[in-house]
């Protein structure tokens, strides 16, 4: 279904807004949904591929729901325009398939929720998705769950703490021309991506693993933070979350 007056009239209320018990009865039997059961919410932030939208169960037996919900005046939905928006009755794979399923139709940037366990708590849902799209890369297509990016949804929930930790990190680093930040930034990750592994990650890079030391070596200098201690490396990991997903370029 998608965007039909029953949507509007009795799903859309539950995304946009907490739900009273006969909200949620009315909605149930309206639209031949259980009370209670495994939910989960996504958020697009393009509009749904036509081939996103079809009728009945898919192959996992899951049943959705398309549509955008309603926003409240002065809210951040209001403010950012109307969201594609579905309600997912899940069928036993859970949330990773019906993930799976928008990569595979061409969806996306996308979030999805958390499990819910009633309609009652589609309007949370729907805000954690919300969240969830947040943590997708600027121009990126990838559909995400939550409780895959929870150190990033921490972060963009809170952009003025996300500015400064990014600031206060990796201050030195911005400065440095384009070219140079870059090339230290994708070594930071590779070496990140590869374990800790310095020769692994000069394997990946094409390069000496000397050349890896010396870099790493700089950044440490640039940032004031030791990869070798565990809470400075979660410094640069997270300001190395909060720079992802910058619109500007590393």
């Amino acid at each position: 279904m998608r965007r039909g007056t029953r949507y509007g009239a009795l799903l859309g209320p539950l995304l946009a807004s907490g739900a009273t018990p006969d909200l949620v009865t009315r909605a149930a039997r309206g639209l031949g949904l259980p009370e209670r059961g495994r939910y989960a919410v996504v958020v697009l932030g393009t509009p749904v591929p036509d081939a996103v939208v079809a009728e009945g169960p898919d192959v996992d037996g899951a049943r959705w729901w398309w549509g955008s919900a309603e926003a409240s005046p002065g809210s951040a939905e209001a403010r950012e325009g109307g969201r594609e928006v579905a309600v997912v009755l899940l069928g036993p794979a859970g949330a990773a398939r019906a993930a799976a399923r928008l990569r595979e139709l061409g969806a996306g940037p996308g979030g999805v929720s958390p499990v819910v366990g009633s309609l009652a708590e589609l309007g949370a849902a729907r805000r954690l998705a919300s969240t969830a799209l947040l943590t997708c890369a600027p121009g990126s297509r990838e559909i995400v769950r939550l409780d895959e990016r929870l150190p990033a949804a921490l972060l963009v929930s809170r952009p003025e703490l996300s500015t400064r930790l990014l600031a206060e990190v990796f201050g030195p680093l911005l400065t440095l021309v384009p070219a140079e930040r870059s090339l230290l930034v994708e070594t930071l990750e590779a070496w990140l991506e590869c374990g800790g592994s310095v020769g692994r990650a000069a394997g990946r890079l094409g390069c000496h693993r000397n050349t890896v030391f010396n870099r790493l070596r700089r950044l440490e200098r640039l940032t004031a933070r030791s990869l070798s201690r565990p809470r400075e490396l979660v410094d640069l990991v997270l300001a190395l979350e909060v720079l992802r997903l910058s619109s500007a370029p590393p």
